[in-house]
Order: C-alpha cells, then structure tokens, then sequence
C-alpha cells in the first residue's frame, strides 16, 4: 500500500467568543487540512497547525509531498524523519514539526483503517480507559470568567484552567474570582510567557495563596534557564509548555530539572511517534506529561486522545480545544467529556468522520474574511 496523493485545505476555526490571552485576542485559529489518499483507496486525515497566513505551512506540506508520493504508508519513521532533514527545516526544527505532525496524523488514520483498529493499539494500546481534561475558563471581564469557572465546576471538572499574565491587578482579581467560584478543585495559571523571571517569582508569591496547581510557562519562549530559575525559587510547581517542542527539549528538561511537569502537543513533538519518544524521556526522568491544547478541530484532539490512552506518566487536566469553536470540522465521535472525562475510542484509525459540510465553511471563511488570508 502506497501513498499516491497529498491534498492541503487551508481552514479558518471561528471561535465562539474571542480568546483573551496575555499575548493579544484571537478570533479564530487556522489550521491545514491534510488528506492522504492510497494506491487502493484508502483515505487518511490529519491537522497541521499554521498561523495567519497560512500559505507558508501549505507550501511546506507540498514541498515534502515529492518524499512521500509512491512510498510505503507503513514507513512513518522513515518517511517523517527524512522531510524533518530536508534543508529549508535546518534552522526551525520546531516549524517543521507544526507542518509535518499533520502529515503524520493522516498516515496514522490510514494504517488504523487499513488493520481495522483505533490508532492507540498500533502505538500499543491503552494503559487506562479514560482520560480526563481540563475546564478551560474563557471570557474577558472578571464576572465572565467567574461565570464560566462556576458552570465548568458545574459540569465536573475537577482541573480548572484559567489564562494569567494581563497585568497585576487583573490577574489578581480574575484568580480570586475564578478560585472562590470553584471552591477546591485544582486550579492551574497560565501566563503564556508574559514574566521576566523576576516579575514571575514576583507574580507567583502573590498569585500563591490561590493554590495554584502549577503556573505553566511564565516565562519567556524556549528558555529553560528562566524556567529553572523560576522553579528553584517559588515553591510553587512549575510547568513547561513553550520552552519544550522536541524530545531533546524534554530531555535538557528534565536533566536540568527546569520544571515538574511537561506540557506537549504532537504539533509541538513533530508527531505522534516523536510525543512518544517525548513522554518515554520524561517518565524515565520521573516528570509527567499533560497534553497541551492549540487552536485546532477535533481531528487533533482525536489524535491527541489517542495518545493520552496510551500514555503512562499523563497527568489529569489534559487541555482540549475543539469546544471553542463555533463550528467543529468533525462528524464524530463525539468529543465532549463526562465530568471531564472520555473514554476509549474503537473506530478504526483516528476515528474521524469529517464534515464535509463544516470543512467547506471553514475553507470559505479563509478565502473570504481579510484577517485570515493574505494574496
């Protein structure tokens, strides 16, 4: 069975409300779809990440498609690898891994279609029968994201996530507001990189008698020393999202001790085989992974789930991000948690079935909407 055609749609996901974060505000994410189809039919679906435009992630997609064209769809290691290598990626390994995780998603759909199986049991099946996501505050005044922490406690989840680093006084006033609308479920902060390393031991001693579950990444992208830094100093359980995208990153990681938790997406690792890889570096290091949520569909939190059942040292509150979107691109299954919690998946492959109908809306929303497309 070999691959015979690579197919890129780029998308616009239309949020619900706008996502108030401390880097700025967003009012849709864009994604690639990417569909590989097979010498005998067969038809496998993946999601790459991208950004405004997304032009390039596209015509990175059809630069390593020549690679792949006429090889062994079983040869994701090799095939992968060999585009990961190719010289446009040698300075950007982590952009490579944000094109070519889509790539892989789809071939992994297609080897489960083609054995019959969910792709969890290719990768060696399940260690639990459920796993359990996080309540993810959204809204912008303090009275909305108490509204909103308050129904997701309503609705069982016992890890409730809330967005920090946009100034002082409002980061205090929305965690006292979001931590007594939940009672004591565990609350997790999220500056998005806003602190230098003095301001987030600052923040973190103010922030600290909310109890926070851990602060993910408070410092800037891809330093693990301010990581360290930070962790030896507050007493508080640090989490590093944005300092770590490959598993050598998790391994420098968990050698210097940098943070207690890990924070990663196949976007991120380069793919499901490489979040693997990621996830064996750390549970030998002793340090859990949580899987980090993107603005992405339900076919990435598919496969991201897939990963989660068969993922050792997981932490609960993983993050899923198909629920702010006005619109999903996916049929099924469905992906809404029981009190924060879903279960095994047992269709074949990724389990996906798109929604051809959704997926031309998002495709029109790209090609009309000037915010989300560049000529």
């Amino acid at each position: 069975m070999k691959i015979a055609a690579i197919k890129t749609t780029p998308l616009a996901l239309a949020f619900k409300e706008p996502y108030h974060w401390a880097g700025r505000v967003d009012y849709a994410a864009a994604v690639v779809l990417v569909e590989v189809e097979t010498d005998d039919g067969l038809v496998g679906v993946g999601e790459s990440v991208a950004a405004f435009p997304a032009e390039g992630t596209v015509a990175a997609l059809r630069g390593v498609a020549p690679l792949f064209v006429g090889q062994p769809v079983f040869d994701i290691e090799r095939l992968v690898t060999k585009a990961r290598h190719l010289g446009s990626f040698n300075h950007t390994p982590w952009q490579a891994n944000f094109v070519l995780a889509g790539l892989e998603m789809a071939l992994w759909d297609i080897l489960g279609k083609a054995a019959g199986w969910p792709v969890y049991r290719l990768l060696g099946g399940a260690v639990r029968d459920e796993v359990d996501y996080f309540g993810f505050v959204q809204g912008d005044t303090t009275d909305e994201l108490a509204e909103d922490a308050r129904e997701l406690a309503r609705a069982g989840y016992g890890v409730i996530y809330l967005k920090v680093g946009r100034g002082e006084a409002a980061d205090l006033r929305n965690t006292a507001a979001v931590r007594e609308a939940i009672g004591d479920r565990r609350l997790r902060l999220d500056p998005n990189c806003a602190w230098s390393v003095a301001e987030a031991i600052h923040m973190i001693a103010r922030l600290r008698r909310f109890e926070p579950d851990w602060i993910e990444q408070p410092t800037a992208l891809m330093s693990i020393a301010a990581l360290r830094q930070v962790k030896e100093t507050v007493g508080v359980p640090i989490a590093a999202d944005q300092a770590v995208f490959t598993p050598a990153d998790v391994y420098e990681i968990c050698r210097q001790r940098a943070a207690d938790v890990i924070v990663l997406s196949p976007h991120e690792a380069g793919g499901l085989l490489a979040f693997g890889k990621a996830a064996a570096i750390a549970e030998a290091a002793g340090v859990p992974m949580c899987l980090h949520g993107q603005g992405v569909s339900g076919i990435t939190d598919c496969a991201q789930h897939h990963l989660g059942l068969r993922t050792a040292n997981l932490t609960e509150g993983n993050q899923i991000m198909h629920q702010l979107l006005v619109e999903d691109l996916i049929a099924a299954p469905d992906l809404t948690p029981d009190q924060g919690k879903l279960g095994l998946l047992e269709r074949p492959g990724l389990g996906v079935e798109l929604d051809r109908d959704a997926v031309r809306r998002a495709a029109e929303l790209y090609e009309r909407d000037e915010r989300y497309h560049h000529s």
